[in-house]
């Protein structure tokens, strides 16, 4: 997807949601693995299902970084919408190589983390911050739908997780 905004506001728009993410992170930090509970990949949450159910996915903006003063080769910093209805999922998936950040809009959901021993509740107003060597999957347990807004740096040969991720 490709925006027909000038460049530079692409980056100051990517850099205040970003800035804002992170603000977030630090004052919703409800919604992170306990500190007790964190544990090496693999003993945590075992994986969970490999396909979506009852999820949404919209790209809302992109900025190719390979053409930015960065010059990230072949990645993309990338926004989401996502929209999880009751017993929704997000599938099981790895952020080995993609970091992000996701805000809860409106909703609840639990993630199922390798790195957390117990299942985490996301709720709306808190920020996750998916890193390396994480791998973890998504599924909403309440009974309303949830927003979440996604961004990430998306390499942009990755068709596997393109959708859903």
């Amino acid at each position: 997807m490709k925006s027909t905004r000038p460049a530079w506001k692409g980056i100051v728009l990517a850099g205040l949601l970003t800035t804002g993410l992170a603000l977030g992170a630090n004052a919703a930090s409800a919604g992170e693995c306990p500190a007790d509970k964190r544990v090496a990949v693999g003993q945590g949450q075992k994986p969970g299902p490999t396909a979506p159910k009852d999820v949404t996915d919209k790209v809302i903006a992109t900025t190719d970084l390979t053409r930015e003063a960065l010059g990230i080769k072949d990645r993309q910093f990338r926004a989401r919408q996502l929209e999880i209805k009751p017993g929704g999922i997000v599938p099981w998936h790895s952020h080995g190589d993609r970091p992000a950040m996701i805000y809860v809009v409106s909703g609840e959901v639990t993630e199922y983390a390798s790195t957390c021993a117990v299942p985490i509740v996301h709720r709306a107003g808190e920020v996750a911050a998916e890193r390396a060597p994480t791998s973890h999957w998504w599924q909403n347990t309440g009974k309303a739908s949830s927003v979440l807004i996604s961004v990430d740096l998306f390499r942009i040969d990755d068709k596997v997780n393109e959708k859903m991720m």
